[in-house]
């Protein structure tokens, strides 16, 4: 990205005609520059940390397998850019809500035409963490800190746009370790988990209702696995409602859900710990759609003995757990360097 100038130099045209009305253009905000049509989302958080994903490798991609800000172009539905980029966000990366997200500047790229392109810019803020933010297009969302980013591929004039920002805006409190909660998010020592929750729906003959996941899904492809979701700043149960009923069109009430499993598991050493809650809903309105196919291609009632070898680990476990009456499953936690050793100073949680 490069800065665009907001102003050209009309110079001194020959014609009085033509600079009459390059004039009137010019005070009725006609600038002879392109509009822009796509838009991108610098998100911050307020002490230095800037949020950064990365693209994917693949042809067709502009800019790929750099580091970029999250964005894309307007589309026919769009009433405006500010609309665009929200819808951008809801579909790239479902849970990162930005707030008082504005214009902040105008920056040009190079499309994968060869062709420039106008981009306009808007900041927000968030504290997030990016685990909990379904990234549905690139391959990882990090926070970066002004230092690291001479060591980072990242797209071009980006370096110079967020350094431009921090200027502009320095950090309260100094600039954080990129890799640490904040001051305030978690108590010392704590290890931050990503919170899913999960429908566990049975029909009238017993049968359990599972999705199979999109091919290019980023998490367990061409897998099946129970409707399920990340919760978004919001309570677990409501969070279940509002999936059941964005991903397959069900309706249905929180008094009638239950909670009937729990899992805590770490995919592998090293990774943020995950736990699962997994709700029973006794009632239920509607049949279920295919709602976003990007994700889930098909839905699927399965006879628990019949349930595919293509299915998720921990929604098995769940499933196995739920018949036998066991509230609780752990996964992933065998190796006993993974557990926290106890600190005799600090007291029960």
């Amino acid at each position: 990205m490069t800065r665009r100038d907001a102003r050209p130099d009309l110079g001194s045209p020959t014609s009085p005609t033509l600079r009459t009305k390059l004039l009137a253009a010019q005070a009725a905000g006609l600038d002879g520059q392109p509009e822009p049509v796509n838009v991108a989302a610098l998100v911050h958080d307020g002490r230095g940390r800037y949020l950064l994903h990365l693209r994917d490798h693949r042809e067709g991609i502009w800019e790929p397998w750099t580091l970029a800000l999250l964005g894309g172009g307007r589309e026919p539905g769009d009433p405006d850019l500010d609309a665009a980029l929200r819808r951008e966000l809801a579909e790239e990366a479902p849970g990162l809500e930005p707030a008082e997200l504005t214009p902040y500047a105008v920056e040009e790229a190079t499309s994968v035409d060869g062709l420039a392109a106008p981009i306009q810019v808007y900041a927000g803020l968030w504290t997030g963490d990016p685990d909990t933010v379904e990234l549905r297009e690139g391959v990882l969302l990090r926070w970066f800190t002004l230092d690291m980013l001479d060591r980072l591929r990242l797209t071009p004039g980006l370096g110079d746009l967020l350094r431009r920002h921090a200027a502009e805006h320095p950090p309260a409190g100094g600039v954080p370790d990129a890799a640490r909660p904040l001051p305030g998010e978690a108590p010392a020592g704590t290890a931050l988990h990503i919170l899913g929750v999960h429908l566990h729906l049975e029909d009238e003959h017993g049968r359990i209702l599972l999705g199979l996941r999109h091919p290019a899904s980023a998490f367990a492809p061409n897998t099946w696995h129970f409707l399920a979701g990340h919760c978004e700043r919001e309570a677990a149960i409501d969070c279940l409602v509002r999936e059941a009923r964005e991903e397959a069109g069900l309706t249905i009430a929180p008094a009638d859900v239950e909670l009937v499993h729990t899992i805590h598991l770490i995919d592998a050493p090293g990774a943020r710990p995950r736990i699962g809650l997994v709700f029973r809903a006794r009632s239920w309105t509607g049949t279920p759609e295919v709602l976003e196919p990007d994700r889930c291609t098909q839905w699927r009632w399965w006879k628990p003995q019949d349930i595919p070898a293509e299915v998720v680990p921990y929604t098995r476990a769940a499933i196995e757990g739920i018949r036998a009456g066991r509230p609780y499953t752990e996964l992933g936690w065998e190796s006993s360097d993974q557990r926290p050793a106890p600190d005799p100073a600090r007291g029960a949680p």
